[in-house]
């Protein structure tokens, strides 16, 4: 008997690192970790048709990661707590220091931008003394769910357009969803091509948060 229920408790155990083995479906948390979006838009955000990306989601719903709510014939996903985002990143963490794979992926991913990085620590001092100019790259959707106080909105999609927008003679530390998030990076590139100096926070919005450093909502700056 106690063999059988210790059985049945790992194989619960096992359900959830189950419904984590695929790499959409990390993307898919990934994406919530931003905050709740609709079925259409993680799969538009995750280039998966909405079958692909609604079988994923009920895998993960049925693991517990995530909930979800109704607005009319629309459902809303968000991540079940925060705990679920701290598992993500330790995931991602642990793959990074044993899997010999994950580095040689990131850098082929991420690219070299040869750009500075600041610590979440340093940024924190530099809004509080006046000396930042904060630049959010990430969609205009995941800006509005929450975003560093004080930061500028610019997807990076439309930064070369509108870099005219950031002054000219200051620094610019960029950030996007996290460690590694691609976006900051390409903005890095697209700001020093364009001679302005960037640097890079050296994570993102979601080591943010779960730091639990303030953060501000709603409102395009």
């Amino acid at each position: 008997m106690a063999e059988s229920t210790k059985t049945r408790l790992y194989d619960a155990f096992a359900a959830s690192g189950k419904a984590l083995a695929s790499g959409k479906r990390l993307e898919l948390l990934d994406l919530l970790a931003q905050g709740e979006r609709t079925v259409d838009a993680l799969a538009k955000a995750a280039g998966l048709n909405l079958t692909t990306a609604s079988a994923h989601l009920q895998t993960l719903k049925q693991a517990g990661f995530v909930a979800t709510r109704r607005e009319g014939v629309r459902i809303h996903y968000r991540l079940a707590g925060d705990d679920v985002a701290q598992l993500f990143v330790l995931l991602r963490k642990v793959a990074e220091a044993h899997q010999a794979a994950v580095p040689a992926a990131r850098d082929a991913y991420l690219g070299d931008d040869g750009a500075r990085e600041l610590t979440r620590a340093e940024l924190a001092a530099r809004i509080e003394s006046g000396r930042a100019v904060v630049l959010d790259v990430r969609p205009v959707e995941e800006y509005l769910a929450g975003h560093i106080p004080g930061a500028l909105s610019i997807p990076v999609d439309e930064l070369a357009e509108r870099i005219g927008e950031l002054p000219a003679e200051t620094e610019v530390v960029v950030y996007c969803r996290g460690e590694y998030c691609v976006l900051a990076h390409d903005a890095v590139r697209l700001l020093t091509d364009r001679g302005r100096r960037a640097v890079r926070l050296n994570d993102g919005m979601l080591e943010w948060r779960l730091s639990e450093m303030p953060v501000d909502a709603g409102d395009l700056l």
